[in-house]
């Protein structure tokens, strides 16, 4: 199994090639880069092969990128407009394209596989008229990517239009054979239904089309990212779950939150956490 870090664990701070150094030297051979500005600037061709050849130094690969979730430019993700496929106002939607687009054209520089996506907000409704914006959206996009060489993902969430059943039955009424799913764990262990069977349930309608996978934990509550066994998941039931993938190497990336505050444990032991869950759930997969 591929040990692959996303740096959504460090979104708040430059992804340096110090960091990138901490995260080699915990044992992770490839990274989810986290597309946010302030993290890495994806924009400036620059920063782009000033990243690839920081990867290269710290021989990391890069196995995909996550897209932004927000127009914002600050040190963290969560302040800003949201950048969304499903605005139904055309100049926005248009705006979210383009940057998306930016994201995608990093391939060209700095090669990488899937482009992560979310179907719209943490509370995006499954309104009519924002389905023909994704649709519109995504028919332009899953293109674009192509001929860039990356297969565009979209996430399970928590909202209506992230919901595993809405988004297969989204791909099966488009036909857009492009498209495919990145199954989050942690998300769906906070969908509805008994918690030993969340997982198997959100996973069913996308398995056809999975090609990656987010594993982190919770307790059924809300969305922490945790370490996999920090939480509740029932970790033997979600690995039974992820072998019926029909790709044998489904590739697994670790997504977790950094843990901050006075009392917060340093980066190297963050990640030396995160690599030691990650050991445990190697041992589960095998």
């Amino acid at each position: 199994m591929r040990r692959i870090l996303s740096t959504y664990q460090f979104v708040s701070r430059r992804l340096t090639p110090e960091l990138l150094g901490q995260i080699a030297e915990a044992g992770f051979e490839a990274l989810e880069i986290f597309a946010t500005r302030s993290h890495f600037d994806y924009t400036t061709q620059q920063e782009v092969q000033a990243m690839a050849n920081a990867l290269s130094q710290h021989r990391l690969a890069l196995a995909s990128l996550h897209a932004p979730t927000s127009r914002d430019l600050s040190a963290t993700r969560e302040g800003g407009a949201p950048l969304s496929l499903c605005e139904v106002e055309r100049v926005r939607r248009v705006e979210a394209m383009d940057e998306l687009k930016r994201v995608i054209d990093v391939a060209e520089d700095l090669p990488y596989s899937r482009l992560i996506l979310h179907m719209g907000g943490p509370r995006e409704t499954a309104d009519p008229r924002k389905r023909d914006a994704a649709f519109s959206s995504l028919e332009h996009l899953v293109l674009h990517a192509h001929h860039a060489g990356v297969t565009i993902a979209v996430e399970n969430t928590n909202s209506e239009m992230g919901d595993p059943a809405y988004l297969r039955a989204f791909v099966d009424e488009t036909r857009l054979n492009g498209l495919r799913f990145n199954f989050d764990l942690g998300h769906a262990h906070l969908s509805d239904g008994a918690e030993n069977e969340r997982i198997e349930k959100a996973f069913a309608p996308l398995r056809e089309l999975v090609v990656s996978a987010h594993v982190h934990d919770n307790h059924g509550e809300k969305d922490e990212h945790l370490p996999p066994y920090e939480g509740t998941i029932d970790w033997e039931a979600a690995v039974k779950a992820l072998k019926t993938a029909p790709d044998a190497e489904l590739p697994l990336t670790l997504e977790l939150k950094e843990k901050s505050g006075h009392d917060a444990p340093s980066t190297a032991e963050q990640l030396a956490a995160a690599s030691d869950s990650l050991d445990r759930f190697e041992r589960e997969w095998s």
